[in-house]
């Protein structure tokens, strides 16, 4: 029967294979000195020992008929997007079983934080991708399942949206140098040309990636990770082909990227973040795309006020900067007619430093429903709800779908003193599909002063 794990059954898994900080210590790294079946893991106190393993166990499946998808790949990442375990590919039914790395206690309990899984399959589009995001899945209160404790939760399932006719079907996929002191590489392949489409993958732990949907044509093939720079290779693919591509690391060190922030009008906010998006991956419609591992300021999950902030370790490479991109309460300012409002690019040079333009950030309209709390199940057409700006004379809605396709845009008057109360009257939404509402508002000379938070609004129709 299955039970939670408390430190009791810890110590009988824990057993004789255990080490500790002694010079017979395992290796986390190398996964050396154990015993069968056991895992080297880094000990909160110092030093390493021998544990049970903590595996996630999950199912990736179509959204729209809940069928399961045979190989996809899936691997867990942690607060920075660094890769917590290697790269687990689905089954015929589409199951699949990651090991993953978490420091223990001493009664060999998980420490370290939430993970959330990021997946790919050919024909669909990567989660987390788009309008949808990754919920946080709680590693620390496994359940013991033949000396392995196992998380699985419903979050360990993810569904994934079939794309659109005439995506690509070319893969590249290889393995990439990972340094010692690296968990994992965001690997881009771009195409050629004025204005590069990039179409990712993670490499996990050991380095092994793979990148799906491709379309015909010649790609740049590029690794980014804090810390380090990659030598370029390129590749043609055609005809629903794969192709290998191994990356290796260049002599050439990174660069650093600092830069400055105004917060004005907070309201209930009280800090923020900045992160750096490959530019080639960002999609102007959502004002999202792909960050490197590690390349957040502050690091973690720590907020900061109005000043300075700086990346270091940033790989060379054209990036753009956003800010206020989490649920903190803040937004960039909308008011793109207004000086330090415009979304940042910066270019980044292997071994030096560059400033990004200053930028303002201000409150955002707070989110009733759907999607204050993270994707909501709607039935039929929903009714848009959201805190009323005290100071607006009109509103603008849209609905994008997880592709970034605008499928609605509607302007309403101003409320007076009472949250507004929209109700969806846009073409017929498609069962299983995602979706985000985003709403602006603007004062009586038409100018924006507020707008909804990037990662909330996102509702679906089951």
């Amino acid at each position: 029967m299955n039970r939670m794990v408390g430190a009791a059954a810890f110590a009988l898994l824990v057993g004789a294979g255990c080490s500790d900080s002694s010079s017979d210590a395992c290796d986390p790294i190398a996964q050396t000195g154990c015993e069968q079946g056991q895992v080297c893991e880094e000990v909160v106190d110092g030093g390493t020992a021998c544990f049970a393993p903590v595996v996630l166990r999950g199912n990736v499946f179509d959204q729209a008929d809940d069928s399961g998808i045979e190989g996809a790949t899936v691997v867990a990442l942690d607060a920075n997007r660094a890769p917590a375990s290697t790269v687990a590919v689905t089954n015929a039914s589409g199951d699949y079983e990651i090991q993953v790395a978490r420091q223990r206690d001493t009664d060999g309990n998980p420490q370290g934080g939430d993970v959330t899984l990021r997946a790919d399959a050919a024909g669909y589009q990567t989660f987390p991708g788009g309008i949808r995001q990754a919920l946080p899945i709680d590693v620390s209160s496994p359940v013991e399942e033949d000396g392995v404790l196992v998380v699985e939760t419903p979050t360990t399932s993810v569904g994934l949206i079939a794309l659109p006719s005439g995506a690509g079907t070319n893969e590249i996929f290889g393995d990439v140098e990972v340094p010692s002191d690296s968990t994992g590489v965001l690997v881009v392949a771009e195409t050629a040309g004025e204005t590069p489409e990039g179409f990712t993958a993670i490499a996990d732990r050991d380095g092994v990636y793979r990148i799906f949907n491709l379309p015909d044509g010649d790609f740049s093939v590029l690794g980014y990770a804090q810390g380090v720079n990659y030598n370029a290779e390129s590749a043609s693919v055609s005809g629903g082909e794969e192709t290998q591509v191994d990356l290796t690391l260049s002599s050439d060190a990174p660069g650093t990227v600092t830069g400055s922030v105004q917060i004005v009008n907070p309201g209930a906010g009280q800090g923020t973040s900045y992160i750096l998006v490959v530019e080639s991956t960002f999609n102007e419609a959502l004002a999202r795309g792909e960050t490197p591992p590690g390349l957040r300021a502050p690091e973690g999950t720590d907020l900061v006020d109005s000043g300075t902030w700086t990346i270091e370790g940033v790989p060379a490479g054209s990036y753009k900067v956003l800010g206020a991109f989490e649920n903190d309460q803040l937004v960039r300012d909308p008011d793109f007619g207004q000086g330090n409002t415009e979304i940042v690019r910066v270019d980044v040079v292997a071994g030096q430093s560059v400033e990004a333009p200053s930028f303002k950030i201000t409150g955002s309209l707070d989110v009733i429903s759907p999607g204050a709390e993270g994707a909501e199940e709607v039935d039929g057409n929903p009714v848009f709800s959201w805190v009323d700006d005290s100071g607006e004379d009109e509103y603008q809605i849209q609905v994008f779908d997880t592709f970034g396709e605008l499928i609605w845009d509607s302007i309403v008057p101003g409320s007076s003193g009472s949250d507004p109360e929209v109700p969806y009257a846009g073409p017929t939404l498609e069962s299983g599909m995602f979706y985000q509402f985003r709403v602006t508002s603007f004062d009586v000379n038409d100018r924006p002063l507020s707008r909804t938070e990037d990662l909330k609004g996102v509702f679906f129709l089951q």
